[in-house]
């Protein structure tokens, strides 16, 4: 067993993976417990989280006061294809805060990734291999990333599809962050063995009401499929960044994508509405003419993350008179449409970009388009009659 440091603070104990370290003291300080304004989440119960089956430690608040004060004003290196988790965001933004959270993030999604690998599902539960883990899987997410926010030491605010309330993480409002995500999305298909991922948004300060998917300072998904992979967005970085967990467990920078072109890919989510939503059948009827390669799993994840790896497509999930809408703007719809944007693409929920769309509650649910600008041109002409978009083509199924 070997012992590896990583800028977050974490300290983590794993057979065999290394991961980037950096000069700090080891300490044996014992877990800090949250504080929460909600009595649905226990602290308590996240000491068992861990690690490839061990415990994570975490480093003193001491050790991170420097951090808070050695902010650069600008970013010096380009970031490459090839660099490591932290190398690229230590040079995609100056915000030493936001590398620490994005960073523990990183950690909590590779044990997810364990954890989903090898639970054996059945119905409401599911238990690792050692018999040890008696949490449903999605349950389990929760917890690990709720550790991963305190750990990091600057997430004020949490909140998860979950734990619907703002949990107290303990972090600085000044310089910290909160944090919405969606833990384990698409867990009703992990005992398929489909593809399934983890949300999150980053807010600066301690808002997560009253504020727009475009307030978001980051945002990111971990797709546990064939590959693991974290995609993430900066609001300092152009682009969007997809990050593979290699063999030795260290996170490997492999693409970046800053354009969505057009091509004929469609994932058409909520097929029902088509039933008393004609303009959304006139559209799904456009996408089959068309000979447009049908690309669903019926998990959001992998059908929007596939917009992003192939750098073309579309995906709609929209509402009808009797079938209302189930995606929640703050755990899912804001940050991927932030995802989306910042990768050179469209987003929208008829008439406006995703990220105009006001949080006014934690619950809030909403229809949504994400794709290239002349798939969301003819989503929102076809739906509505116009775009808020200008053309740069025909866009036949609103003709």
């Amino acid at each position: 067993m070997q012992v590896t440091r990583m800028e977050t603070g974490i300290t983590c104990y794993g057979r065999g993976a290394l991961l980037p370290s950096v000069a700090s003291q080891h300490s044996s300080a014992a877990l800090a417990s949250p504080r929460t304004i909600s009595p649905s989440f226990n602290a308590r119960s996240l000491k068992s989280s861990s690690l490839f089956g061990e415990s994570l430690r975490i480093m003193p608040r001491s050790s991170l006061k420097d951090s808070k004060t050695k902010n650069s004003n600008s970013l010096v290196t380009k970031c490459e294809i090839g660099d490591s988790l932290e190398e690229f965001l230590t040079k995609a933004t100056p915000d030493k805060g936001l590398i620490r959270l994005m960073m523990c993030m990183g950690e909590a999604i590779r044990t997810i990734a364990f954890k989903v690998r090898t639970a054996a599902c059945g119905g409401t539960a599911c238990v690792n291999t050692f018999g040890d883990e008696q949490l449903a899987v999605d349950m389990l997410a929760d917890k690990l990333l709720f550790e991963a926010l305190t750990y990091s030491h600057f997430c004020k605010y949490a909140c998860s599809e979950e734990v619907p309330e703002l949990q107290d993480m303990g972090g600085p409002v000044e310089g910290g962050f909160s944090v919405a995500f969606d833990p384990l999305d698409g867990s009703s298909i992990v005992d398929t063995n489909f593809t399934v991922g983890t949300i999150f948004g980053v807010w600066p300060g301690d808002k997560l009401t009253g504020v727009t998917g475009a307030d978001q300072v980051a945002a990111a998904m971990g797709i546990y499929g064939p590959r693991t992979t974290y995609v993430l967005a900066l609001k300092d970085s152009p682009g969007c960044h997809e990050f593979l967990l290699l063999d030795e467990g260290k996170w490997q920078h492999v693409k970046d994508t800053t354009e969505i072109g057009e091509g004929k890919m469609f994932s058409p989510g909520n097929l029902r509405a088509t039933f008393d939503n004609p303009n959304y059948e006139k559209l799904i009827n456009y996408y089959v003419k068309e000979k447009y390669t049908l690309r669903y799993t019926g998990g959001m994840v992998p059908d929007v993350n596939q917009i992003i790896v192939k750098e073309k497509g579309v995906f709609t999930n929209v509402i009808s008179p009797t079938t209302k809408a189930k995606l929640r703007l703050l755990f899912e719809v804001a940050p991927l449409g932030f995802m989306i944007e910042k990768a050179g693409g469209y987003s929208s929920d008829g008439k406006q970009s995703v990220l105009d769309k006001v949080i006014v509650n934690l619950d809030d649910r909403t229809q949504v388009a994400y794709g290239s600008k002349n798939e969301i041109i003819r989503f929102e002409e076809t739906l509505y009659g116009s775009s808020r978009l200008k053309a740069a083509e025909p866009v036949g199924a609103a003709a």
